[in-house]
């Protein structure tokens, strides 16, 4: 990683003549409940090839190459993703940091693996990579790798003995609901299963159903963070004084806001996809020395950070910004140690039958009585 720790170094731009540009792209949900979370990639984006821009370009065999960012909102749809693709396509983009969620990696991976362009996405779905999509990559594991110690970490925490999860009717929902349901159940936590349509922003009905089967744990899993929060709201407003779970993803200061601060949320558990420490929050201040703007405030931009710095390194190494094949075979074969997240690991193969993910050291956050804990930091999590 000689060449991203260079690049992490760098304070201020020394922009020099490109032989070549390199477009990256840069999709999410960029409009609807789940900005945050592509804000967060687009913010990666902006960073990575910021960082590489500002220490001269990226060398690609002979030729010297200029990144630049090419956003596009994928709606948090399957069909917003493919028109996504579709676009990236005609505009000869091979790289793409994202997208997120399953509605949309689902649309995009097939138009990705036709069109060889390599993704650097995050889904949680059970298809979410595998042997038939070579050039799909996953930033950060899914639940399978580590809902295991967040469950035990609740119990011992909140002394939960049964637990309900709660998520949209979709294929982001229900592969998230079922693997985090399977977590609870392992671990001699009883879990009923709800789910909504995506969208909805009243909940009394479902709230009512909660109410009457009064579950220690109510876990929003993979909801977006501002239907968890309204969600949320809607529950202690009925009276449910229980505790409030998130083995799905962060934004929990967007979930207080819309739910009515760190008091509504009162007892409250979540996975923070990175361990915030000192060196991490090092990306911050060096994101506005860079882009002369504050950071995005949802921590996936740390994960793409990562993500987009491996992408860079593989390029590199394999001589090309052309071949996507190529790139991939030498993402494979990288050792990830980012000089800002840690070391990493490509794990996936017991859950995906390929080792296309990449997994970083993560954090499980608790509040309690209103006020938030000390997050827990745990090493990259390996195959189960």
């Amino acid at each position: 990683m000689a060449f991203v720790a260079a690049c992490a170094a760098v304070a201020a731009p020394a922009l020099a003549a490109a032989d070549c540009e390199i477009k990256l792209g840069a999709t999410g949900p960029l409009s609807g409940a789940a900005t945050q979370w592509g804000l967060a990639i687009k913010g990666a984006a902006d960073y990575v090839a910021a960082e590489v821009n500002a220490a001269g370009g990226l060398k690609v065999g002979n030729e010297t190459c200029q990144l630049k960012v090419v956003p596009i909102d994928a709606k948090y749809t399957a069909e917003g993703a493919a028109a996504a693709a579709n676009n990236f396509v005609s505009q000869g983009v091979k790289f793409i940091l994202g997208p997120i969620g399953s509605p949309e990696v689902t649309g995009m991976k097939p138009i990705a693996t036709r069109n060889k362009m390599l993704m650097m996405s995050d889904s949680y779905a059970r298809d979410a990579i595998g042997p038939k999509w070579p050039l799909t990559f996953h930033i950060g594991p899914g639940p399978a790798a580590w809902a295991d110690p967040l469950v035990k970490h609740a119990k011992k925490t909140f002394g939960i003995k049964n637990a309900l999860t709660i998520a949209p009717n979709d294929q982001a929902g229900t592969d998230v609901a079922e693997v985090v349901a399977a977590a609870y159940e392992k671990n001699g936590v009883p879990t009923k299963l709800e789910y909504y349509q995506r969208g909805t922003t009243n909940f009394a009905p479902i709230v009512t159903r909660i109410m009457a089967s009064n579950p220690d744990t109510v876990d929003t899993v993979s909801t977006p963070p501002g239907d968890a929060g309204i969600l949320v709201k809607q529950l202690r407003q009925a009276g449910y004084k229980g505790v409030i779970g998130r083995l799905g993803g962060p934004g929990t200061a967007e979930i207080a806001r819309v739910a009515g601060g760190m008091d509504v949320l009162r007892d409250f558990y979540w996975f923070e996809p990175v361990f915030i420490d000192e060196n991490v929050t090092k990306l911050q201040g060096s994101y506005k020395t860079l882009l002369k703007a504050d950071a995005p405030e949802n921590n996936f931009f740390y994960l793409f950070v990562a993500g987009g710095r491996a992408l860079v390194q593989a390029i590199q190494q394999a001589g090309t910004y052309r071949d996507a094949d190529k790139v991939a075979e030498a993402l494979r074969k990288i050792d990830v140690v980012d000089p800002n997240l840690g070391a990493g690991k490509w794990i996936g193969q017991s859950t995906y039958k390929i080792n296309q993910e990449l997994s970083l050291p993560f954090g499980m956050g608790t509040i309690r009585d209103g006020k938030e804990q000390p997050v827990i930091r745990v090493e990259a999590p390996v195959d189960n």
